[in-house]
């Protein structure tokens, strides 16, 4: 039995092709005006060498901001239960999940039946979201995936006092001006941003196992410092960790054809 899962995010789109036991492909591309074509684009690349034709897919759950923009999903669900989804088939023994988006963080505390016990959310600012990465990286003058390793490379990270993202571009523009070495300042960035996810996530409760979903979860940087934050180490997941929404609805897909 295949199922299918789409995402559509504010900054990405995904879908993922899913059997009984594994991911058979997945698919992510930048969200455009036009959801329609983005999911056609990411389905298109799902299917990619698995041999399936779109017109096997017996069920497909939508996730996302986007998930009302979804024609052909057979249902839609929130991305909390999604990603919660995602992560406990990934992982078993998770509790604690914290997903960063492009534009929010929210986090998850799971009971050992995988049913989310509490949640907590951040949607007022962009501090703490996707978005912010993408804001210094520019700022800085890397590609948003580097700045992870650049802040690697950091001797003196610098402290960012300010809390909101406009003030934050303030501060780094007066560090880049006083000839800062560009790892020290991504080193700050993403001590700042894990700073702030850890508020959230404090919020929810945190529990191990814990892991972390959505593409922030690609940065090394925020990762080790978000770890620092919590005093837990941050369990990495088989798959990438952008696709874990989209993943979760086609779990969410296969227990619904299965009677779940």
């Amino acid at each position: 039995m295949i199922t299918a899962g789409c995402d559509i995010g504010s900054l990405t789109t995904k879908a993922v092709i899913l059997n009984k036991t594994r991911v058979l492909g997945h698919g992510v591309t930048r969200s455009t005006p036009d959801p329609e074509a983005d999911l056609i684009l990411v389905m298109n690349q799902a299917l990619l060498g698995t041999g399936i034709a779109q017109e096997e897919i017996v069920y497909c759950i939508g996730t996302g901001y986007g998930r009302e923009r979804i024609p052909f999903a057979d249902k839609v669900v929130s991305e909390l239960s999604c990603h919660a989804k995602g992560a406990k088939w990934l992982m078993p023994s998770v509790r604690t999940i914290i997903d960063v988006g492009g534009q929010d963080c929210k986090a998850m505390h799971l009971d050992a039946q995988g049913n989310i016990e509490k949640f907590c959310t951040n949607d007022k600012c962009a501090a703490g979201t996707g978005r912010f990465l993408e804001v210094m990286a520019k700022l800085i003058g890397v590609e948003l995936e580097d700045l992870g390793k650049l802040a690697g490379e950091a001797r003196e990270p610098i402290q960012l006092a300010a809390t909101c993202t406009a003030w934050c571009q303030a501060e780094v523009i007066t560090k880049l001006n006083l000839k800062v070495p560009k790892a020290d300042i991504a080193a700050g960035v993403n001590n700042a941003m894990a700073a702030r996810v850890a508020i959230v996530a404090k919020a929810a409760g945190v529990e191990k196992d814990v892991c972390m979903t959505g593409g922030v979860a690609k940065n090394v940087g925020v990762l080790k410092a978000l770890e620092e934050h919590l005093a837990v180490p941050m369990r990495r997941l088989r798959v990438d960790p952008q696709i874990v929404g989209a993943l979760g609805a086609a779990v969410v897909a296969r227990e619904t054809m299965e009677g779940k």
